[in-house]
């Protein structure tokens, strides 16, 4: 059985909001829970309540009652203290309705055969003040990285599902392809089928629609393109783009001929969900996911510039 301790608050955390100490020295603590510790005056502060937006000062002393069972319960889940790091470090934006992930590329959203970790698996450490945690709304692929947006709770995951489905959500994605299109613009309309693990464009498969634009080209070598998706298929980008001769830059699975491979780049593929402008829900916002280090890496050495 643990034993009540007494912190003192480091210089280096003066300032800081008490919720925000917890998860910095306590990550494996679910954020609920802290808020009903500190309800029943369990965690105090110089001896007195406390608040989650309380902030410390150095030299103050904490009162933490025993948390080895709250700990060992909370990984019980599968959440490890690595886990909750990774999962909270990828917050970009965070209000009342919804969080907003930048995912990195390799990562599940769910999961599946032969996929252990995943986000899915780790929603329960982004509960924060909440006592549920949020919910997916959308998925990216594992090997795309950029913007994934989770509802903090069954009203707003109706309304983003739906918003999806109907397309009044825009997302904007960039992608480093093989070659350069024939047309600086264009919308790719061509349906897609799946057949096996695997998306075609088919005549007999559903409507998908793309809209691409480049950005940048070095010579007839690759270029740096923006796409918006206008419908919602598997996979649609890819086979959108290897359908007209350019295949995204590290895509093993749609890259028909032998896939492009410089050595001085990242074995990643090279597509990041950029933009996504939820102001038709949400008044004005319009979020922007930055780049992977090895994405600015690949730029440099291609000489392409995002405009």
């Amino acid at each position: 059985m643990g034993q009540v301790v007494l912190v003192s608050v480091k210089e280096a955390d003066d300032g800081i909001r008490l919720n925000r100490w917890f998860l910095k020295y306590y990550p494996n603590l679910p954020l609920a829970r802290l808020q009903k510790l500190l309800r029943t005056k369990q965690i105090k502060v110089d001896g007195k309540k406390c608040e989650a937006s309380t902030r410390l000062s150095v030299g103050q002393q904490l009162r933490i009652p025993p948390l080895d069972d709250e700990i060992k319960a909370f990984e019980a889940k599968g959440q490890s203290k690595q886990d909750v790091k990774f999962i909270t470090s990828l917050v970009v934006y965070k209000d009342d309705n919804i969080l907003v992930l930048n995912k990195p590329a390799g990562v599940a959203v769910q999961g599946g055969t032969n996929i252990k970790k995943h986000i899915d698996g780790m929603l329960d450490a982004l509960r924060f003040e909440r006592d549920e945690a949020p919910k997916l709304v959308h998925r990216i692929d594992k090997d795309t990285s950029g913007l994934l947006v989770l509802a903090r709770d069954r009203k707003n995951a109706e309304l983003l599902t739906k918003a999806f489905r109907d397309k009044d959500i825009k997302k904007t994605y960039l992608a480093l392809v093989c070659g350069v299109p024939k047309s600086r613009e264009m919308i790719i309309d061509k349906p897609l089928l799946k057949q096996g693990e695997k998306m075609t464009v088919s005549s007999g498969g559903q409507k998908a629609v793309s809209e691409m634009r480049v950005l940048d080209s070095l010579g007839d070598k690759a270029a740096l393109v923006e796409l918006s998706p206008k419908t919602g298929r598997t996979h649609q980008l890819r086979v959108h783009m290897q359908y007209i001769g350019n295949p995204i830059m590290g895509d093993d699975k749609y890259f028909i001929d032998k896939r492009l491979k410089i050595n001085d780049l990242a074995d990643k593929l090279y597509l990041h969900a950029y933009k996504i402008d939820l102001s038709g829900i949400y008044k004005n916002l319009k979020l922007t996911a930055e780049l992977p280090q090895y994405w600015h890496e690949a730029l440099e050495f291609l000489g392409l510039k995002l405009q």
